[in-house]
């Protein structure tokens, strides 16, 4: 089974400015999106009933990977089965239906996840949630949140999903 980036993409483009009724909607509600882009990309979930472990969504019980960033965001970094990344070390190595997590007080928790949608040149541009946006430069530096100790993580899916 092979990861549908372009899928991933469509619902991400579809959604990015709504909430899609058939899933559950949070204040914070940016990983969710980001879990929603993944599944309509082929993404297998896995772990149930173990919120702490693998990545799922059934009916109003969720892992924590599915809804949090800083949980999705190890989550890849461990991952052998289902949806599978490579973290890598700059933004411009990213495509399409790629993640990207940040750290905006750069104090090691992860607290916004984006999926990049379009490129401008290498410049990957996101969508997400919680303050819904479309095709936004990556590095959120107009963005509230944002500050001078801001780290971010990147990574690039791998097209192979593994069994589950």
């Amino acid at each position: 089974m092979i990861y549908n980036r372009e899928a991933a993409v469509n619902y991400a483009n579809t959604w990015w400015d709504g909430r899609n009724p058939a899933f559950p909607s949070f204040d914070i509600d940016c990983t969710n999106f980001i879990s929603q882009c993944l599944l309509a990309g082929g993404a297998p979930m896995h772990g149930y009933p173990n919120r702490e472990r693998g990545w799922w969504l059934r009916g109003n019980n969720w892992s924590f990977s599915w809804s949090t960033p800083h949980s999705l965001r190890w989550y890849f970094a461990g991952s052998k089965k289902g949806l599978t990344a490579q973290q890598v070390f700059s933004a411009e190595e990213l495509g399409l239906g790629d993640v990207i997590f940040y750290d905006f007080q750069g104090d090691g928790r992860y607290d916004h996840s984006t999926i990049v949608t379009a490129k401008d040149g290498n410049v990957p541009l996101v969508n997400a949630h919680t303050c819904d946006a479309q095709h936004r430069n990556w590095a959120y530096k107009d963005s509230y949140m944002f500050s001078p100790n801001a780290k971010y993580v990147f990574f690039k899916i791998n097209d192979q999903i593994m069994p589950v």
